[in-house]
């Protein structure tokens, strides 16, 4: 099982891959799973700038798309700043569907890292549960 700074590191190492023309701020991101395996991602832009696709949200697609949907373990997200890198509301609620205390590893551009969870990120998210009729 990689540990967390293994996890950054891949991260970190998709900074390379990310396509940023407009907003000059690659992201990568790494996503463990219970079986050991990694699932990496780089943000994606578009001219339509709606249909940028962030570096988390690549590296969940390919998860999902593989079978990964309840067995994630941690996900590093990397940017270039001296910030950490904070995953965007729409990152926020897309891992949320699938894992809502998913541990978080929040870097900045020289690889130091914040650790977090998503639920401590985005309290009360709307889940599938929130589509029940049913009353709590």
């Amino acid at each position: 099982m990689l540990t967390d700074r293994q996890l950054v590191d891949l991260a970190r190492s998709m900074l390379d891959y990310a396509y940023a023309p407009y907003s000059h701020f690659p992201v990568g991101a790494a996503l463990l799973c219970a079986d050991g395996s990694v699932y990496t991602g780089c943000n994606v832009e578009n001219a339509a700038y709606g249909s940028s696709l962030c570096a988390e949200r690549t590296a969940l697609v390919k998860a999902v798309s593989e079978g990964h949907r309840e067995d994630w373990v941690k996900l590093a997200i990397v940017g270039q700043g001296n910030a950490p890198c904070w995953p965007c509301g729409a990152c926020r609620q897309m891992l949320s569907e699938f894992h809502p205390q998913l541990p978080l590893l929040v870097a900045r551009g020289d690889g130091s890292y914040v650790r977090t969870t998503l639920d401590q990120l985005l309290p009360h998210s709307f889940s599938p549960h929130s589509l029940s009729l049913e009353k709590e």
